[in-house]
C-alpha cells in the first residue's frame, strides 16, 4: 500500500492486489491493521489507534481506499457510502470489447455466499439487487480495451459480474470467465479515482491513484496523458 492522502480525520491509500482491506478467513494482516501499525509508528502515539473501514475492495482488485482515523468521520462517511454521496470511477482492461462504445448497465445480482461470486440477471430474481453502472472505452492496445466505470450502486463484485454479463470479463478475472490469471494473481481492475465532500471540513477531496507498476497499465496510461 501507498499513503495517498491523509489529515486528522480520513486517510486514503492505493492498495496493491495482493492486500486485503479488512480481516478474512485467510487469517492474513489486513489494511487496517496495517494502518495502525503504520500510524502509530508515525506518530509514536503510545495508546490504541482507531482506523475505520469505510468500504471494501476485492482483494484481486487494486487502487483506492478510504479509511476514517476517528469514529465521527467513520460514521459520517457510512452515511455517504449509503447515499451514493461518494463517487468511484474504476478503470477495467478487457480482451473482448464491450457491444457498445459507451452504455449504462442495469442487472439485477444475486450473490452465492459458498462461491464468493455474483450472478447477473436481466429480469428481477428472489434477494437480487439492482445493480448500476455506467461505463466508456477510452482507449485500445493491440490485444485489449480500456473502460472508464462509474458506478451508481455498490454491489458484491458488481464491476468483475456486469462486465463479464456483458461477454467483457476483466483480464486475469477466472472466477468471472476470463480465460488466465494475471501473473501477479490479481485482476486487471483499478479504483482510480474517489471525489466526495469531506466529511468533516466540507471540503472537496478529489484524489486519482497511478495505475499498477505493470507495462499494460503504464502503456495506457501514457497513451491517454499524451492525448
Amino acid at each position: 500500500m501507498t499513503v495517498v492522502y491523509e489529515d486528522n480525520h480520513i486517510i486514503i491509500v492505493n492498495k496493491t492486489v495482493s492486500e486485503i482491506v479488512q480481516g478474512d478467513k485467510t487469517g492474513d494482516r489486513p489494511l487496517s491493521e496495517t494502518l495502525k501499525l503504520w500510524l502509530k509508528q508515525k506518530y509514536d502515539k503510545p495508546g490504541n489507534v482507531f482506523v475505520g473501514v469505510t468500504h471494501r475492495l476485492d482483494r484481486p482488485v487494486s487502487g483506492l481506499v478510504i479509511f476514517a482515523k476517528t469514529g465521527k468521520a467513520l460514521a459520517r462517511l457510512n452515511d455517504m457510502f449509503r447515499n451514493g454521496e461518494v463517487k468511484k470511477t474504476s478503470w477495467a482492461v478487457v480482451k473482448n470489447s464491450p457491444p457498445a462504445e459507451e452504455a449504462v448497465l442495469k442487472h439485477y445480482l444475486v450473490r452465492n455466499e459458498k462461491m464468493n461470486k455474483s450472478v447477473a440477471w436481466d429480469t428481477v430474481k428472489p434477494k437480487a439487487k439492482e445493480a448500476v453502472l455506467h461505463y466508456k472505452v477510452i482507449a485500445h492496445s493491440q490485444n485489449y480495451h480500456l473502460l472508464e466505470v462509474d458506478l451508481k450502486t455498490g454491489r458484491h463484485h458488481q464491476i468483475r459480474c456486469q462486465l463479464a454479463k456483458i461477454g467483457s470479463p476483466i483480464k486475469g478475472d477466472l472466477k468471472y470467465g476470463f480465460s488466465r490469471s494475471n501473473p501477479d494473481g490479481g485482476i486487471s481492475l483499478h479504483a482510480r479515482r474517489v471525489r466526495f465532500v469531506h466529511p468533516v471540513s466540507k471540503q472537496l477531496i478529489d484524489i486519482t491513484a497511478p495505475v499498477p507498476d505493470d507495462n499494460l497499465w503504464r502503456a495506457f496510461e501514457a497513451g491517454l496523458s499524451e492525448e
